[in-house]
């Protein structure tokens, strides 16, 4: 089976003239770039190459990391806007119940009355709640609150998410 990688971070920009890369974390408490794993880059065009992080050192709400072979400003501004990917299978374990966003996108979300109601496109994060943005075909999308109230079962191995309602939100 294919390694799957995952975008963890995006190339912000250079930092200094030595070809160090500032980063912007998707999510800023993970360390998974910290244990200086081998990664992929993709690259605006779509392009993918492999890297190894050589260094790393966290800077306000960002990481400031080294790659093998980047070693100048030039090369460092090349990367600009790039994805750093990971293994999927280097993300922790975590704990009955949980799951990680880029586990359901593309998940069939149901309706209480067992139809689709579309797919996971992705998972937004808000001060009150996370939700499921949901695409329903074309460009009409739905957001639903992660929340007992609207989602009775997130179910990873069968990319599925069940609904207990849509009051409220179609």
């Amino acid at each position: 089976m294919e390694r799957r990688y995952v975008p963890v971070a995006e190339v912000a920009r250079p930092h200094g003239v030595q070809g160090e890369l500032r980063l912007r974390l998707y999510n800023e408490t993970s360390d998974l770039l910290v244990a200086r794993l081998a990664v992929k880059l993709r690259l605006a065009d779509g392009a993918e190459r492999d890297a190894k992080i050589v260094a790393t050192r966290p800077v306000d709400k960002a990481l400031l990391v080294r790659l093998a072979g980047v070693d100048d400003r030039d090369a460092a501004e090349a990367l600009r806007g790039a994805q750093v990917c990971v293994p999927r299978d280097a993300f922790a374990p975590l704990a009955e119940g949980e799951f990680y966003a880029c586990d359901i996108e593309g998940a069939r979300v149901m309706t209480p009355e067992g139809a689709v109601l579309g797919h996971v496109k992705s998972l937004q994060s808000y001060p009150t709640c996370d939700v499921l943005v949901v695409e329903r075909g074309g460009a009409d999308s739905v957001e639903i609150p992660l929340t007992e109230s609207f989602v009775s079962s997130v179910d990873v191995e069968q990319h599925l998410v069940q609904l207990v309602t849509l009051e409220g939100l179609v």
